[in-house]
């Protein structure tokens, strides 16, 4: 998992995230980005590793396909 912050033009941070695994069915890779703003690049990071962690359990649990 990756999570790369950039700053937003009325102050604070945004986060994309990029997660990537190996599977049975074959490497799986997806990019988003998160639609919320943080005050901080901490938080931002944070809550981007939270999410992407979110997405791979889900995506491991064969509850979404993407």
């Amino acid at each position: 998992m990756n999570v790369q912050t950039e700053p937003v033009e009325d102050g604070g941070y945004q986060s994309t995230i990029q997660v990537r695994h190996s599977s049975p069915n074959g490497d799986f890779e997806h990019t988003f980005r998160l639609g919320k703003k943080f005050s901080t690049e901490r938080d931002a990071v944070l809550d981007g590793l939270r999410e992407g962690m979110v997405w791979i359990g889900l995506k491991m649990a064969r509850t979404i396909k993407v």
